[in-house]
């Protein structure tokens, strides 16, 4: 019976949080709730130009669609992750160091950075470049295929899995773990999103447990073994699988919804297509930086005041939170000229904040940049008259933006044989 009070106490928080937002945002036209819900996952961008660039939400905090003030508050010490005071990880999703301020942030960062060095990353390209081509050997044979399944999805997480040392990894079952814990991060929606919620934690907890379990008995050269290595001097028992879920999670996560929004924005942007098909590999690198600037995979992420801050003239008090809209940030008029537009030949005048910045600039963002590179000039080189073969499908986040099906097609078509 308290099992049962729990679940119905459970669905009645989810019931209640969703006709809060519905109210909120279709009868009230509150943006941050417009942000939750369909409009905001079909079309950010229309909401943030109706926002100021700082202001409060309707929960007592702050939101802001400024680039200035997004970097600002994104490097400020003054600024943390966590509630002044607070323990424990988050609510929703352990995080490891995404969800810890210093010095813990530190000290867990630093076990993780090497695996994503200059030299790690050069090491990788043979790698990334022999996985796209297997991807689109098989793609081209079809002439009609996903993207996201195709290539998207299964390059990152092949690499990323390579990197930590888990074998025979499972594409497919992984993807589906990526997208269930990539949309807890807008909260627990349904259920049902609580148990598979559960369900992708305890797989992912025996996987690694198992391979930390041999990784004790016989070390590789992989970041599972480094991480054993380091356990109870620079790691803790209890920070192991946390660290290597979102290792692995973020690891792909991004990279997929990067590689898909390139393509979706390639064909709303058929001269874009045209210029990167002339100069695969010149223009690759600055189709990618684009993307991340015009559509990025994460939209927004919260900052907590650590003690009183003056924001340009704003009281941001002790314990409140700032919404960076990184999205909105990306397409800030007063950063980037004509920012409504997706130009792969763009000037650059300030960066983008697609991987944030400050401490928590994305660890992996080196390893998202030549996945996405290498499969956006291998697309163009072998598949210059890709175009689309049905609608696009969103995942169902706020936060994680992203195509979860992008079918296309190439204009070369099978023979049926007689």
């Amino acid at each position: 019976m308290a099992d049962l009070g729990r679940a119905v106490g459970f669905a009645a928080a989810l019931y209640g949080r969703r006709l809060d937002l519905l109210y909120h945002g279709y009868l009230r036209r509150d943006p941050m709730s417009l942000l939750h819900l369909r409009p905001g996952r079909d079309n950010p961008y229309a909401i943030y130009r109706g926002m100021p660039r700082f202001g409060p939400t309707r929960l007592g905090n702050w939101a802001t669609t400024s680039h200035r003030l997004c970097s600002t508050v994104l490097r400020d010490r003054r600024f943390g992750v966590r509630v002044p005071g607070a323990a424990g990880a988050s609510d929703t999703f352990d995080m490891s160091f995404l969800d810890r301020d210093p010095p813990d942030h530190t000290r867990l960062r630093r076990l993780a950075q090497p695996a994503f060095s200059p030299k790690q990353m050069a090491g990788y390209r043979p790698r990334i470049e022999r996985t796209v081509d297997d991807l689109l050997d098989t793609a081209l044979a079809a002439g009609e295929f996903d993207l996201v399944p195709a290539l998207a999805a299964p390059l990152p997480i092949g690499v990323i899995t390579d990197l930590l040392g888990v074998p025979d990894a499972d594409a497919a079952r992984f993807a589906r773990y990526g997208t269930v814990i990539g949309g807890a991060l807008d909260g627990v929606r349904s259920p049902t999103h609580a148990a598979r919620l559960r369900a992708a934690d305890r797989a992912l907890r025996e996987l690694f447990e198992e391979l930390f379990a041999l990784r004790r008995r016989a070390p590789a050269d992989d970041l599972i073994s480094r991480i054993v290595a380091a356990e109870g001097d620079q790691i803790q028992p209890a920070e192991m699988v946390p660290m290597c879920i979102l290792l692995l999670v973020a690891g792909f996560e991004t990279t997929v919804n990067l590689i898909g929004n390139a393509m979706n924005a390639m064909f709303e942007h058929p001269q874009q297509w045209a210029a990167l098909v002339a100069d695969p590999a010149g223009r690759a690198p600055a189709a990618v930086e684009e993307t991340l600037r015009y559509d990025p995979p994460v939209q927004r992420t919260v900052r907590c005041a650590l003690q009183d801050v003056d924001l340009d003239g704003h009281p941001v008090r002790r314990g409140q939170y700032v919404v960076t809209l990184i999205g909105a940030a990306n397409r800030d008029p007063e950063a980037f000229t004509d920012p409504d537009t997706f130009d792969i030949a763009r000037a650059s005048t300030a960066d983008h904040l697609a991987f944030s910045s400050g401490i928590h600039y994305c660890v992996g963002q080196p390893l998202a940049r030549l996945e996405a590179t290498v499969a956006l000039r291998r697309l163009a080189e072998r598949m210059p008259d890709l175009r689309r073969a049905g609608p696009l499908r969103r995942r169902a986040s706020g936060i994680v933006r992203g195509p979860i099906s992008l079918p296309v097609r190439t204009g070369r078509r099978r023979l049926s044989v007689v």
